[in-house]
């Protein structure tokens, strides 16, 4: 029988070259040398609402696929979690001046967009374990640059912690959510769920955060 914890390890491994490339992404060097308008700010917020809004749903319908109450209490987690978000980034949106309700008018960009778009493929056409793994192995990535990009924004921005709660709820793991994800991943593996889905799942998504960050970065040049 196939190991979650091993598995995942071994997926983490085979994605260190695109994990480093997140974590070193030029787009971070930009604004913690306050070189990233508040206009591209505002555009950030604007993808994150977009972003989230669609993630929520996913996460919905992920939940019915659940064959286990573990399993969707873990989603159900997930849904509560991304409501906070959505919340935090109000108040980001507050801080860079953006009227309230005005996220809904930002323009989503395919490039960024299309982290979301896949997520919600995974919530049509994967497997629970596929969805759960993805995000775990993902979640490093982005939680380390929300960890920069909150501190960036206080140090460049004169931004406070309320506003930047959005970064500052990602930055770390929820307790306990690893050994959840890693249960959700070894009930899929123990019905059959084939490696080769679940590696490419996390490999996809983590590409597609990689292109999350190249289009915001692209767009600084427009």
């Amino acid at each position: 029988m196939v190991d979650a914890r091993h598995l995942v390890e071994e997926t983490r491994q085979g994605l260190q070259t695109v994990e480093a490339q997140i974590r070193r992404h030029p787009y971070l060097d930009a604004v913690e040398a306050g070189a990233v308008s508040r206009d591209e700010l505002r555009r950030f917020a604007g993808q994150q609402y977009h972003i989230i809004g669609s993630d929520l749903r996913s996460m919905a319908l992920v939940i019915v696929k659940a064959d286990s109450a573990e399993t969707r209490e873990f989603f159900w987690g997930g849904i509560q979690g991304e409501r906070a978000a959505l919340e935090a980034l109000e108040a980001f949106a507050t801080a860079l001046a953006i009227p309230a309700g005005d996220l809904t008018g930002t323009e989503p960009l395919p490039g960024a967009f299309a982290y979301s778009a896949y997520v919600a493929w995974l919530a049509l056409f994967g497997s629970c374990a596929e969805f759960a793994a993805a995000f775990l192995v993902n979640l490093k990535a982005w939680g380390s640059n929300c960890a920069r990009m909150s501190q960036a924004l206080k140090a460049r921005y004169q931004m406070k912690d309320g506003d930047v709660g959005f970064f500052n709820l990602f930055s770390d793991l929820p307790p306990g959510f690893e050994e959840r994800a890693l249960r959700v991943i070894q009930e899929g593996l123990n019905r059959g769920v084939e490696t080769t889905r679940i590696k490419r799942a996390a490999r996809m998504l983590q590409g597609y955060e990689f292109l999350y960050w190249d289009t915001l970065y692209r767009a600084l040049a427009k």
